[in-house]
């Protein structure tokens, strides 16, 4: 099987469906950082630094990446039915209740940084920000096809899959999360903000 297939060369992709956009589509640009995103969290999953229990989470976190990225990619959910669901969502938050419990309480705000796992972790986080701000936008345009029966395919388009946006907007909380709860388990304080003041009662 060889790696490359041209197809790509003239700038355009295909889509589950076997649709033809362009490569600086809002779709293609929303499960482009979700790819990218994967690849620091795998970064962060193989930190020397890095507890059983966070790279086991960490990898199940990049299974339901791909999922997302999946989502993004479907211009027809009839024939390919959505993946991701509630469950990831609800499963992220029982993983924040547990750490944010942990380290002492935040009163002011932090920067990104402390040990190498932290700084990882909280890059995990900054770039969960972007793809979700991406993804909002993709809905977007999604939500005005429905009105005018046009977008890239020039057909109406599948509905979004609110889970995906949620699970994602649930995950930058994960990755502040745990990147406290690095700091805390090397015994690192937090790098504060010095002109932050008392923000979090």
């Amino acid at each position: 099987m060889k790696i490359y297939t041209r197809v790509g060369d003239k700038g355009q992709t295909k889509i589950i469906g076997n649709l033809t956009v362009a490569k600086d589509s809002e779709r293609v640009d929303a499960y482009g950082t979700i790819d990218e995103l994967n690849s620091v969290v795998g970064l962060a999953a193989s930190s020397q630094e890095a507890w059983p229990e966070l790279i086991e989470e960490l990898q199940l976190i990049q299974q339901y990446l791909f999922d997302c990225g999946n989502d993004l990619a479907t211009s027809n959910s009839e024939k390919a039915p959505y993946r991701m669901s509630q469950e990831p969502v609800d499963w992220l938050e029982g993983l924040i209740d547990e750490y944010a419990v942990e380290p002492k309480p935040l009163e002011s705000f932090i920067l990104p940084g402390g040990t190498r796992l932290a700084s990882e972790l909280h890059f995990c986080r900054t770039v969960t920000r972007r793809a979700e701000r991406v993804i909002v936008k993709f809905n977007r345009y999604l939500k005005e096809s429905e009105e005018n029966q046009s977008y890239e395919t020039n057909r109406v388009e599948s509905i979004e899959n609110p889970h995906v946006q949620k699970f994602i907007n649930r995950l930058s909380d994960y990755f502040f999360a745990t990147a406290r709860v690095a700091n805390h388990r090397a015994n690192r304080e937090d790098v504060l903000y010095e002109r932050s003041g008392k923000v979090f009662r």
